[in-house]
């Protein structure tokens, strides 16, 4: 599990100094006080292209980026810990001699600690959006049917969309629009590294440099093993709502936890063809259903399901049956594209198997201080 984006402010006492060349200050024109000063945000630039935002409204600082990208070629092995994430940011904030982000200490909360309605009073950090990841290989040439069979399973009572390229499955609401706790996506690697990092590696050095082989050797990589990268933007209300926003109370534990729900998604991947005797072998194989008579019952439904049958969702025998076929990854409450279920199997004799993947021996691991974590 890596962490490749961190959103995260501060409030201080003191005033903060000018990082720019533009300084507005602010004042309520009734009664002339002054409000505060706010300057413009500031682009961090760091080797390859990369950037952190930082932005100083009153005596708050925010800092925005991806810190397992800070002068790296890539992102393929990030920050393993929040800690390391913050330690980056400190170290940016030192060089224009702003103060750190600190860990909060407050031990009294408004409310059940850690629950919704548990409130603190921050004296550190607070973070308000994290992106978790993890690779996972599941073989040479297996990234895009793996990626459409994916795109057959619900998540969080979202809706998988297919990108239409084929290399990118995320879960939207049903309004079409990205979660308001979470957006979570898996998407081929590979395919990303190529279309964004490759072209402005070859613009800045060449094609013949050092870093542009580094980068292809990095694609071909993730073909041999079939890289996937499973992704969940953790928004600000979810991190409030989990109590995961304040650095220093943000749980490693908790965030393994949910990212691990995440991760298993994929196992839901049993139905190799839709048919009555696969869906009721594997019901049955499952634990689902305990004999013949209630599989074939329920595997009905798929097959009505598969050829178009709405369900009144409402009865408490489409629930039953809803319920039972979830579990092998097929929910007859969604509309049935049955293209999306052809040559995927995930299961205890895979044809595609998916794993673990470990970084090889020339990658480039962060410099300095910090240490990626095995």
């Amino acid at each position: 599990m890596f962490f490749d984006w961190l959103s995260i402010h501060q409030d201080h006492a003191s005033d903060l100094p000018v990082i720019g060349d533009r300084y507005i200050r602010v004042y309520d024109t009734g009664t002339g006080e002054d409000i505060g000063g706010n300057q413009p945000t500031h682009h961090h630039a760091g080797s390859y292209s990369t950037t952190i935002n930082i932005r100083i409204s009153g005596n708050r600082v925010t800092v925005t980026g991806n810190p397992s990208r800070i002068n790296r070629l890539d992102n393929l092995f990030g920050y393993t810990s929040i800690d390391q994430c913050v330690e980056v940011y400190n170290r940016i904030l030192a060089k224009y001699g702003l103060p750190p982000f600190t860990k909060n200490t407050n031990d009294i909360w408004k409310g059940t600690a850690y629950s919704s309605t548990a409130r603190m009073a921050p004296n550190g950090a607070v973070i308000t959006e994290l992106h978790v990841t993890s690779n996972c290989s599941v073989g040479a040439g297996n990234v895009e049917q793996f990626i459409k069979g994916i795109s057959s399973l619900p998540y969080r009572h979202m809706e998988p969309r297919l990108h239409t390229n084929g290399q990118t499955c995320d879960w939207l609401t049903k309004t079409g629009k990205g979660g308001r706790l979470i957006y979570p996506s898996v998407y081929n690697k590979a395919f990303e590294i190529n279309l964004h990092s490759l072209p402005k590696i070859k613009r800045t050095y060449g094609d013949k440099s050092a870093e542009y082989k580094y980068l292809k050797d990095l694609i071909n990589f993730c073909h041999e093993h079939g890289i996937v990268r499973f992704e969940q933007k953790l928004k600000s209300d979810l991190l409030r709502r989990e109590g995961l926003n304040y650095y220093g109370f943000d749980h490693p534990k908790k965030l393994r936890s949910m990212h691990q729900e995440f991760l298993d998604i994929q196992q839901k991947l049993k139905v190799e063809a839709m048919t009555l005797e696969s869906i009721t072998e594997t019901l049955i194989a499952e634990g689902v259903c305990t004999g013949t008579r209630s599989a074939n019952a329920t595997s009905i439904y798929a097959i009505q399901w598969m050829h178009g049958h709405t369900f009144d969702l409402k009865k408490s025998q489409v629930q039953t049956h809803r319920a039972r076929l979830r579990k092998i990854g097929i929910d007859i409450a969604m509309k049935c594209d049955i293209s999306k279920f052809s040559l995927v199997t995930v299961k205890e004799t895979r044809a595609i198997e998916v794993g673990t993947v470990s970084a090889p021996h020339w990658y480039r691991k962060p410099q300095g201080h910090l240490r990626l974590a095995a």
